[in-house]
């Protein structure tokens, strides 16, 4: 929560090269595209390192360093060297998360993880809407105190991390010497057909999902409901996230991974469907209270089942190819959903966003049963020997 209050780069990262620094379109779109795929870039080290190394000195040389090029973007001026912190700033902060996520698997067992991952997500949820409000306030006054705030969280963070955190990493003699879960390279990760499936449905469905903050404005536009409507769309969201998040666990603890992923699924499928249909700002608060529960329950339901997918010794891996889909999935999403809107129009972009939910709905109940068995098996090997935690202290 304390990184996320301080998250003010990538929303207004767009508003500060385009009006703080002056740059063309063409120009903002290609230094936050670098910024994207340095990101992923960076998730992508960090799950090896933080299997290899170990998630405390993976989160820390992350935080530490990163502070470095987000006070750099703040202070530079020519294009290029601008780029260039925005390249190491996202690079450098989007190799905490797999070690983060390693680390959060490793200290809750998992009786507790799917609360856990609900509370994580409501934390997060608080800390962004603290830095979309705090943002709003900064950039008024000066740009550059956008970027010392985000540095000051960051750096922050990497205290908390540095004196409160104890390593988690398991040793490998916790782990049972079995071809399930021998720490293998990234790419085990890739073949991994199991895991793969629920991320590449994970990525369908953040298709979908990113719809919200780039096409549903222009739709909500195009039907006379100006900015501010969108506006309390998103205040709406966020409440509905912060008010009813906590309550996820009860409702769908002890039911099948499937069958939650599904109506996760569904519901997103039915928000972002009706929106063909809507024209007035109260449609367009139901659609999003439909597709608001979705989103509540999807991310801890998809987290928990990922951490069971994972080998002791290859939870960085997952998480970190997890999360080069979720990347994937915001980048490709946008500019597939502005074709087909400017291309078919608004209704068959709807419809077809509906559709694909619907295909993610059959694919999580096929895919289900033979999920169990994998990690039933899993779990069979891993309780071979115990898992201890190698805590070497803050």
């Amino acid at each position: 929560m304390v990184n996320r209050m301080g998250a003010f780069v990538i929303p207004f990262l767009a508003i500060y090269l385009g009006v703080g620094r002056d740059f063309s379109p063409a120009q903002t779109g290609v230094a936050i595209g670098l910024h994207g795929l340095s990101g992923a870039a960076g998730t992508m080290l960090s799950g090896v390192l933080a299997d290899r190394w170990g998630r405390r000195p993976t989160l820390l040389v992350g935080q530490f360093t990163a502070v470095v090029p987000i006070v750099g973007l703040g202070l530079a001026y020519d294009y290029w060297t601008i780029v260039g912190f925005a390249v190491l700033a996202s690079f450098f902060t989007g190799a905490v998360w797999p070690a983060y996520s390693a680390m959060m698997i490793d200290i809750v067992p998992e009786s507790d993880r799917l609360r856990s991952f609900s509370l994580n997500q409501w934390a997060v949820t608080l800390g962004s809407c603290i830095a979309g409000l705090g943002g709003t306030v900064a950039a008024q006054d000066r740009h550059l105190l956008v970027f010392l705030v985000d540095a000051c969280a960051t750096l922050g963070t990497a205290l908390i991390t540095y004196f409160l955190l104890p390593e988690t990493l398991p040793g490998k003699a916790a782990a049972p010497r079995t071809a399930a879960v021998l720490n293998r390279g990234l790419g085990a990760v890739f073949r991994d057909r199991t895991f793969i499936f629920l991320a590449f449905l994970n990525f369908v469905l953040l298709l979908v999902a990113s719809q919200n903050t780039t096409t549903l404005p222009i739709a909500m536009t195009a039907d006379d409901n100006g900015p501010a409507v969108y506006g309390w769309m998103i205040v709406l969201n966020g409440v509905l996230l912060l008010g009813g998040q906590l309550f996820v666990p009860k409702m769908i603890a002890g039911r099948p991974d499937a069958h939650v992923l599904a109506l996760a699924a569904a519901l997103a499928g039915v928000g972002f469907g009706l929106n063909a249909f809507a024209d007035g700002a109260w449609f367009y608060a139901l659609t999003v209270v439909i597709w608001t529960l979705g989103e509540m329950v999807h991310f801890p339901a998809t987290s928990t089942t990922v951490a069971s997918l994972a080998p002791v010794l290859m939870r960085g891996r997952y998480q970190a190819v997890l999360s080069l889909f979720i990347s994937a999935a915001w980048a490709v999403g946008p500019i597939t959903g502005g074709f087909v809107q400017g291309g078919l129009g608004t209704a068959v972009l709807w419809l077809g966003c509906g559709g694909l939910c619907a295909l993610v709905v059959v694919g999580q109940l096929a895919a289900g049963p033979s999920r169990e068995r994998r990690i039933e098996e899993l779990r069979l090997a891993e309780a071979e020997a115990p898992e201890v935690p190698v805590a070497t202290g803050s």
